[in-house]
C-alpha cells in the first residue's frame, strides 16, 4: 500500500513516509495526469465542433437536418463544460 501511494505521488517510499510524518500535503501525480488527459479530450471536442462548424459554413449542412446539427453542437458544449468542471474539481482537491 505504501509503495503504491508513493508511486501515485511520484515519490520514493522514504520521501513519501517523510512527507506523511511532517504532515506535508501529498499531491497525486496520477490525478494531475488525468487532468492533462481531460484537457486533451476537451481540445479534441473543440476541434470536432470547429470541423462541424466549417462543414456547416461550406456545405450548408448538406445531409443533416438543422435540428440534428444544433442538438450535436449543444451536446459538444455540454461535454466541454462537464470536462472543464471535472478538471477544476481535481485540481482544487490537490491544492
Amino acid at each position: 500500500m505504501i509503495i503504491n501511494k508513493a508511486q501515485e505521488a511520484g515519490m520514493s517510499r522514504s520521501g513519501y513516509l517523510r512527507a506523511l510524518g511532517l504532515n506535508t500535503p501529498i499531491r497525486s501525480v496520477v490525478d494531475l495526469t488525468a487532468v492533462g488527459d481531460l484537457a486533451k479530450v476537451n481540445g479534441d471536442l473543440g476541434r470536432v465542433a470547429g470541423l462541424l462548424k466549417l462543414w456547416l459554413a461550406e456545405k450548408h449542412g448538406e445531409g443533416a437536418s438543422a435540428i440534428d446539427v444544433e442538438s450535436l453542437m449543444m451536446e459538444f458544449r455540454r461535454l466541454q463544460v462537464a470536462v472543464g468542471m471535472k478538471m477544476g474539481a481535481i485540481v482544487k482537491a490537490h491544492r
